[in-house]
């Protein structure tokens, strides 16, 4: 009958639909409001009325304790990736006669792929939990609605010093990371009589084998990773609510930091 109404739905579909609706909504909301951050972040930085002397000290000693903390982990995580990596790679292709090959393949996997993604775990493990657990104890401890009524933001004292500290941070230490692990690979090498010539010689030819997107593909990597790390352990902590605590903060962070990380990664290499 054209009069009759349609029956109801069952009430398990409804509770269904709405669960998903929670998450979906949940999920949307934490990737806008990290799109508003990164915005926030990159029009701000350009504004000179934004260094004010305590976001500089803020940015000051987040960049010591994560490029100087991080740079050990760097460079002995850096002189395995040469041991295990470049140095088989070198040996390898020379005994199969394929030395020519080294450099592309070498540009490939070193610099565009793993290079990024260990550095972004480096900063993770190292300086995105103490961003997670700094951020979320201000938030827990009340501390930021302190700042706030005094007149002081919030997002400039603790969200744009952290973000382009870890940023810059990245970039240095990507590049440490990046020449180490050449460097240890040709004079293990070397040693196992793999290669000849000096080390200014390989690193040229590494150098020679980089397309032009590479060198714009490898600094934006790092810099945008070091970027995510920071927005997302910012953003965890200021979102904790009276439940939390900071065992559920940093696994929440941590998650959130190593997906930003991936997702990055992946969409600049099929960008480029």
């Amino acid at each position: 009958m054209s009069g009759a109404s349609a029956p109801p739905a069952p009430a398990w579909s409804s509770a269904m639909l709405a669960a998903i609706g929670r998450l979906v909504r949940r999920r949307a909301e934490f990737l806008l409001m990290l799109a508003a951050l990164s915005w926030g972040v990159l029009s701000e930085a350009a504004r000179p009325a934004s260094w004010r002397r305590t976001v500089r000290a803020e940015f000051r000693r987040t960049l010591v304790q994560a490029a100087g903390g991080g740079l050990t982990t760097t460079v002995v995580t850096a002189v395995l990736t040469g041991l295990a990596m470049v140095a088989e790679t070198l040996y390898w292709l020379g005994v199969a006669g394929q030395g020519q090959l080294a450099a592309p393949i070498l540009v490939t996997l070193l610099v565009r792929e793993i290079t990024p993604l260990l550095i972004g775990l480096i900063l993770l493990g190292r300086s995105g939990t103490v961003v997670v657990e700094e951020v979320g104890g201000l938030r827990l401890g009340g501390q930021m609605r302190v700042l706030a009524a005094l007149g002081i933001d919030p997002f400039l004292l603790l969200v744009l010093p952290r973000a382009l500290a870890l940023a810059v941070a990245s970039f240095t230490l990507g590049v440490v990371f990046a020449l180490t692990a050449l460097v240890v690979g040709f004079v293990a090498g070397s040693l196992l009589g793999a290669v000849a010539g000096s080390v200014w010689s390989f690193l040229d030819q590494v150098l020679a084998a980089m397309r032009a997107a590479d060198f714009a593909l490898f600094p934006a990597k790092l810099v945008v990773i070091g970027l995510l790390v920071a927005l997302t352990a910012c953003l965890t902590g200021m979102r904790a609510g009276a439940g939390d605590d900071m065992a559920r903060l940093l696994p929440r962070g941590f998650v959130r930091g190593l997906v930003a990380i991936m997702t990055a990664s992946l969409v600049l290499s099929l960008a480029a």
